[in-house]
């Protein structure tokens, strides 16, 4: 049994960002909401998205604050710019950071109150919407999130400690999104992987998670396999527009699968990571407890075929047992050169375990209903303990 509504307009395919002035009439005035770094701008990615605008009549603001794991006051000082500037429409222009603020600065543009009360989970009070938010194009520069076809986004409250999915209202769903595998070659080699390694973990989450279904494997499983066949290949030549392609596309499919399924708890216990470590790259964390993860999986046997499924997707034809999948999944973190990546570079240290599985389940304690099995806090402060460098 699933549930399928997902009501954003998808334009996909190189080339597609020229496409935009067709699609942007649901609004006069546009905030364009990019990240505070310089690759927006210094590929010209930003100046072509104001010429579609202008091809289409409109007016827009820039705000260009969002940071990597984006922070609550940002988003906060985005919906004042948003009523400021008169605009009715969101453009969100960049990678997984950026669509997931635009969210929930289109949220906080038309809606009273504090960020917090809108969250569902750790100390939010789980108010609903009560005016419709701002209309968002999404504009994906990464293939790793999935962000531009879902209805949610991960806001950081560093007050709290606090990493938690913002969401859920189906008027959060993006009226478009614009997926151009073009905007995808200027990103480096580590950076290609973390998002490709975040993408393919909301896959092979919702694919062992307990409401897996006939939709959300058929989404899934696509993923997997494109990443499986490509991500490498996008690592190591940025410019191969065939496997940035695939991999755009295997994200975008994994954006669906996380509404028609869900994410498990790798996610919870990985924003549990960046929410007390800001400049951790979400990807980068996944990949640090990824093998660990699933192992505890593996060992209860909850669905062998699944994880020999897995394994065959990325590359190992041959696999016959659920450890398999542990092996094909290693491979690929070595082919793409981010096996055996170090929490101590990040500053994490092993008497924080206890305080980060106490958050994983406290703030993002949801997905954890979703595992096939129960973790304890005792399990998770092992797989961080199994994992850490």
């Amino acid at each position: 049994m699933f549930n399928f509504f997902m009501p954003t307009r998808l334009i996909f395919g190189a080339g597609t960002l020229g496409k935009l002035h067709k699609w942007a009439d649901i609004g006069k005035k546009a905030l364009v909401v990019i990240s505070n770094g310089k690759s927006t701008k210094a590929n010209g990615y930003l100046d072509r998205t104001l010429e579609q605008l202008a091809k289409a009549g409109k007016e827009w603001a820039v705000f260009d604050e969002i940071e990597p794991n984006p922070l609550k006051s940002t988003v906060e000082r985005g919906a004042t710019a948003a009523r400021k500037n008169g605009c009715d429409f969101i453009v969100a222009l960049g990678g997984g950071s950026v669509m997931d603020a635009s969210k929930a600065i289109a949220s906080m543009a038309t809606n009273d109150g504090d960020l917090w009360d809108y969250v569902c989970g750790g100390t939010g009070k789980g108010k609903p919407l009560s005016k419709a938010p701002l209309p968002i194009i999404a504009i994906t520069t990464t293939a790793g999130t999935g962000s531009e076809v879902d209805e949610y986004g991960v806001i950081t409250n560093p007050d709290t400690h606090e990493k938690i999915g913002f969401g859920g209202d189906v008027r959060l769903f993006p009226a478009v999104a614009i997926v151009d595998p073009e905007l995808m070659v200027s990103v480096p080699p580590a950076y290609t992987a973390y998002q490709g390694f975040d993408a393919l973990f909301h896959s092979t989450e919702t694919y062992i998670n307990n409401v897996a279904n006939e939709m959300s494997d058929m989404v899934s499983s696509t993923a997997i396999k494109n990443i499986g066949e490509n991500l490498a290949k996008a690592v190591a030549d940025g410019s191969d527009i065939k496997a940035r392609t695939a991999v755009a596309w295997a994200n975008t499919m994994s954006g669906y699968a996380m509404v028609i399924g869900g994410c498990t708890s790798e996610h919870s216990l990985e924003h549990a990571m960046s929410a007390y470590h800001q400049h951790l790259p979400h990807g980068a964390g996944l990949i640090m407890i990824s093998l660990a993860y699933y192992k505890r999986f593996i060992d209860a046997h909850v669905c062998d075929e699944r994880f020999v499924d897995m394994a065959k997707w990325l590359g190992k034809s041959d696999a016959t047992k659920p450890e398999d999948f542990l092996t094909a999944l290693a491979d690929l973190q070595k082919a793409c050169g981010v096996y055996g990546l170090k929490m101590s570079d990040y500053g994490i240290k092993p008497e924080e375990f206890g305080t980060l599985a106490d958050n994983a389940r406290s703030a993002m304690g949801g997905l954890f209903t979703l595992d096939r099995i129960d973790l304890s806090k005792e399990d998770c402060v092992n797989i961080y303990k199994d994992s850490y460098r």
